[in-house]
C-alpha cells in the first residue's frame, strides 16, 4: 500500500454536512487537522453544527440543486480560503415506496440532488483541481447502487448512476493527478434510515463508521470505499451465487419487504415531508424559473 497521505491543513468541502455521514465526516476530519467547510440547505442547523464542531470549521448556505449558486459558492471558498483540496458530494435524499406510486416530481427531485448536482460537483472540482494537478473528489453512493432495494427503485437508480459515473470517470482521470472515490455505506442510522425497523438482515451503522472509511480513503485512496468494509467481501461473494439461491436469501431474510414495512412510520413521515421541500433550486429550474447551468 502507498504512503498514507496527510490531512493536516487540506481544505474540505463538504456538502449536506450539517447533519448525519456529512456531520460525522467533518467531526472525523476536524480530529485529523483538516480545515473543514460545511455547506447545507438548512442555514441555522449548519452554523450551530459547525459551532458545535469547533476546530475552526466554517459552514455555508448550499443549494446543491442550484448549480450556479454551488458554482457561487465554490469560487467565495476558494477566494477566501484558498484552493480546495477536497470536494465531499455528500448531500442526498431517499423517499421510498411502490415504484408505481413513485411521481415524476418525486423523481425529479431524487435525481436533481442525488446524481445532477454531485455531477456539477464533480465536473466543477475537477475544472480547478485538473491545473493543480492534484485533488479528491468523494462521492457518496449507497449499497443500493450495488445491490436491489425493493420499495426504493427510483433511489437505488440514482445510486447506480453515482457508481457508473465514478467507474467510468476514473479512467478518465488517470494521469491528472486527481483522486476519486465513491463511498458505499449500508443501512446509517441517520434520517434516511428513519422508520425502517432493525432486524439481522437490515442491523444499522453509526455514521462514524462511514466517516471513518472516507478519511482512510483520503489517505490511502481508492476507488470503491464500502463501509463497513465487510460489505466489500460479501457484495462480491453473493455475485458468485446464482440469482435463484439469492433471491431466496432475500426473501428468507425480508430483505424484499424491509422498507415497505416503514411507510407510514411518523418518523418516516416527517423524513419524507422534509425531502419534499429539499430541492428549490431544481424546482425552479423544472418550473423555467431560473435557466439551466452552462
Amino acid at each position: 500500500m502507498g504512503r498514507t497521505r496527510p490531512l493536516g491543513g487540506k481544505l474540505v468541502f463538504v456538502t449536506g454536512g450539517a447533519r448525519g455521514i456529512g456531520r460525522a465526516t467533518a467531526a472525523a476530519l476536524v480530529a485529523k487537522g483538516a480545515r473543514v467547510v460545511i455547506g447545507d440547505l438548512d442555514r441555522e442547523l449548519a452554523a450551530r453544527t459547525a459551532a458545535e464542531l469547533g476546530g475552526g470549521v466554517q459552514a455555508v448556505q448550499l443549494d446543491v440543486t442550484d448549480h450556479r449558486g454551488f458554482t457561487a459558492v465554490l469560487d467565495r471558498i476558494e477566494n477566501q480560503l484558498g484552493p480546495i483540496d477536497v470536494l465531499i458530494n455528500n448531500a442526498g435524499v431517499m423517499p421510498i415506496g411502490p415504484f408505481e406510486d413513485d411521481t415524476h416530481e418525486s423523481a425529479y427531485r431524487q435525481f436533481s440532488i442525488n446524481v445532477f448536482a454531485l455531477m456539477h460537483g464533480t465536473r466543477e472540482a475537477i475544472k480547478r483541481m485538473k491545473p493543480r494537478g492534484r485533488g479528491h473528489i468523494v462521492n457518496v453512493a449507497s449499497m443500493a447502487g450495488v445491490v436491489p432495494i425493493p420499495g426504493g427503485a427510483t433511489y437505488s437508480a440514482s445510486k447506480h448512476a453515482v457508481v457508473g459515473l465514478c467507474e467510468s470517470l476514473a479512467w478518465e482521470l488517470r494521469g491528472t493527478g486527481i483522486d476519486l472515490s465513491y463511498v458505499l455505506p449500508a443501512l446509517v442510522n441517520t434520517e434516511l434510515a428513519a422508520g425502517v425497523r432493525r432486524s439481522r438482515a437490515a442491523n444499522t451503522i453509526e455514521p462514524e463508521v462511514v466517516a471513518r472509511e472516507i478519511v482512510g480513503a483520503l489517505e490511502r485512496p481508492r476507488l470503491a470505499v464500502y463501509a463497513p468494509r465487510s460489505m466489500g467481501a460479501i457484495t462480491k461473494l453473493t455475485g458468485l451465487i446464482p440469482r435463484r439461491l439469492g433471491d431466496k436469501i432475500m426473501t428468507a431474510s425480508g430483505s424484499d419487504h424491509l422498507l415497505a414495512d416503514s411507510l407510514g412510520d411518523p418518523a418516516r413521515l416527517a423524513y419524507e415531508a422534509r425531502v419534499a421541500a429539499s430541492a428549490p433550486g431544481a424546482e425552479k429550474r423544472r418550473a423555467g424559473a431560473i435557466d439551466a447551468p452552462r
